[in-house]
C-alpha cells in the first residue's frame, strides 16, 4: 500500500509561519528577558530583579482564558490587533526609558515602565494564543504541521537572537558612542526598534494571512468552546496515577527554573560581563546551544525510547548546575580572554543540558494526553509544569540578597533532587 506524502508547502504560507512566529517570540524576549536587562543595568536590586520572573505568569495561565478567542472575531483580527499594541506598549516603554535617562530620579518611570510590562505579558500571552489557534487552523493536517514545526522553531529562536544579542548589543553600542555612556536613552532607542517591528509584522499580516475563518458568532461558540476546555480538563486530571505526574511534572525543571531565575544580573552584574560580551554570550552561544540540546535530545529518546532515555538525559541537565556553583566561586575575569572563554563555556553546556532535559519533558507530556485531547492536554501540562518554577524563581532575587549566588544555585541543584528520586515510579505510556 503506498503511503501519500504530504505536498510541499508554499512559500507564502512559508512566510507567514516564519513572521507570525517572530512575532510570537520577540514579546516573550521583551517582557522576560530584556527587561530583566534593562533593569539590572540601571541598578535595580538583586530582590526586584527576581520578582521580574512573575512576568510569566500571564503565559503560565494563558490556557485559561484561551476560549475567549473562540469565541469571538477570527484568530487573524486577534493576532493582526494584539501585535499592533504590542508594537505601540513597546514604543511608549523606549519612551519612558529614554526620559528616565535624562531625569535625576527616574524611580516614577521606571515604575511605570514596569506597569507597561505586566500589560504586555498579558497581552503577549494572548497573541500566543491567537498565533498557535491560527496555525492549527491553517494547516490542519497534522504532516503539513510537521513539515513546517522546523520553521517555527527557527523563526522563534531567530527572535531570541535579534533580541537578546541584536537589540542588546546595539544599546551597547549607542551607550558607548552616542549617548555618553546612558543605558536608559541607548534602551529607549532599543525598545522604539522593537516596537517599531512588531508594528510592521501587525502591518504585513494584515496583508499575508490567508482569511481561512468565518467570525465567530459570540456566546455560543463562546459557551461552547469553553464547555470544550473542561471537559478536555476534567479527562487530564481522571488518567491513572495523576497524582505521581502532576508532582513530576511540577519538580522536574525546578532546578533549571531556580537557576535561571537571576543569570541575567549573575553574568552582567556579578561576573561583570560587558553588554556587548553579554549580547553574543547569552543571545548566540545560549540559543543554538538550547536548539543543539532539544535536538541531541529527541534523537536520544527516538533511539532509546523515553524509559530508558529519562535517566540520563535527567542528570544530565541536573549535574551541570554544579558548573555554575563553579562559576560562582571562581568568578573568571571576563577582561582576558581565558575568564570570557571560561563564562561563555558554561553558559553553553549549560544551556545545552537544559535542552536535553527540555526534551525528555516535552515527550513525557505528550504522553500524558490523549489524542481526543491532546493540543488542550499539552497546554494545561505545559503551564502546570511552568507555575511553580515561575513562583520559585520570583524569589530568586531575595535568595540572592540573603545569601549570595553560589547558595542559590546549591539550593536550585537541591530543588532538582526530588524529581530525580521519583524516575523509578513515573508512569509512562507506550510510546507511538
Amino acid at each position: 500500500m503506498s503511503v501519500s506524502t504530504p505536498a510541499k508547502p508554499s512559500a507564502k504560507t512559508i512566510l507567514w509561519v516564519n513572521t507570525t512566529y517572530f512575532a510570537e517570540g520577540l514579546p516573550f524576549m521583551v517582557v522576560r528577558i530584556l527587561s530583566s536587562v534593562f533593569f539590572t543595568q540601571l541598578g535595580v536590586k538583586e530582590r526586584y530583579l527576581g520578582y521580574l520572573n512573575f512576568f510569566a505568569l500571564p503565559w503560565n495561565f494563558k490556557f485559561l482564558w484561551a476560549p475567549v478567542l473562540d469565541g469571538w472575531s477570527t484568530k487573524r483580527r486577534w493576532q493582526v490587533g494584539l501585535q499592533a499594541l504590542l508594537g505601540v506598549l513597546t514604543c511608549f516603554v523606549g519612551a519612558l526609558a529614554f526620559l528616565a535617562g535624562s531625569t535625576p530620579e527616574p524611580d516614577l518611570l521606571l515604575k511605570a515602565i514596569c506597569g507597561v510590562f505586566v500589560v504586555m505579558a498579558f497581552v503577549a500571552a494572548t497573541n500566543d494564543v491567537a498565533i498557535d489557534g491560527f496555525y492549527l487552523q491553517a494547516i490542519p493536517k497534522r504532516e503539513n504541521q510537521a513539515l513546517l514545526s522546523g520553521y517555527r522553531v527557527l523563526a522563534y529562536r531567530l527572535a531570541m537572537v535579534f533580541a537578546r544579542s541584536g537589540i542588546v548589543g546595539l544599546v551597547g553600542l549607542l551607550a558607548s558612542r552616542y549617548f555618553n555612556g546612558s543605558l536608559a536613552q541607548s534602551w529607549g532607542v532599543g525598545f522604539a526598534l522593537s516596537g517599531l517591528t512588531l508594528l510592521l509584522l501587525s502591518l504585513l499580516h494584515s496583508v499575508t494571512l490567508p482569511r481561512i475563518e468565518q467570525p465567530a458568532t459570540g456566546m455560543s461558540t463562546l459557551k461552547s468552546a469553553t464547555g470544550t476546555f473542561w471537559q478536555s480538563f476534567v479527562t487530564y486530571l481522571a488518567q491513572p496515577k495523576v497524582g505521581v505526574i502532576l508532582a513530576f511534572v511540577i519538580l522536574y525543571k525546578l532546578g533549571d527554573e531556580v537557576l535561571f531565575s537571576m543569570v541575567t544580573p549573575f553574568l552582567l552584574r556579578e561576573l561583570k560581563l560587558s553588554t556587548e560580551d553579554y549580547a553574543w554570550i547569552a543571545g548566540i552561544v545560549g540559543a543554538f546551544a538550547t536548539v543543539i540540546g532539544a535536538m541531541a535530545g529527541g534523537w536520544y529518546i527516538k533511539r532509546v525510547g523515553l524509559r530508558r532515555a529519562l535517566w540520563p538525559l535527567t542528570l544530565c541537565m541536573n549535574l551541570n548546575i554544579w558548573l555554575y556553583v563553579w562559576l560562582s566561586v571562581a568568578k573568571p575575569d571576563p577582561a582576558t580572554q581565558m575568564g570570557l572563554s571560561l563564562i561563555a563555556a558554561v553558559h553553553g553546556v549549560e544551556q545545552l543540558a537544559a535542552g536535553l532535559g527540555s526534551a525528555a519533558l516535552l515527550v513525557f507530556l505528550l504522553t500524558t494526553c490523549s489524542k481526543e485531547f491532546k493540543a488542550t492536554h499539552y497546554a494545561i501540562g505545559s503551564a502546570i509544569m511552568s507555575i511553580p518554577g515561575t513562583i520559585v524563581g520570583g524569589l530568586g532575587g531575595w535568595i540572592v540578597e540573603s545569601l549570595g549566588y553560589t547558595n542559590l544555585y546549591v539550593i536550585a541543584f537541591v530543588a532538582a533532587i526530588p524529581s530525580m528520586v521519583m524516575i523509578p515510579w513515573v508512569p509512562i505510556r507506550a510510546e507511538e
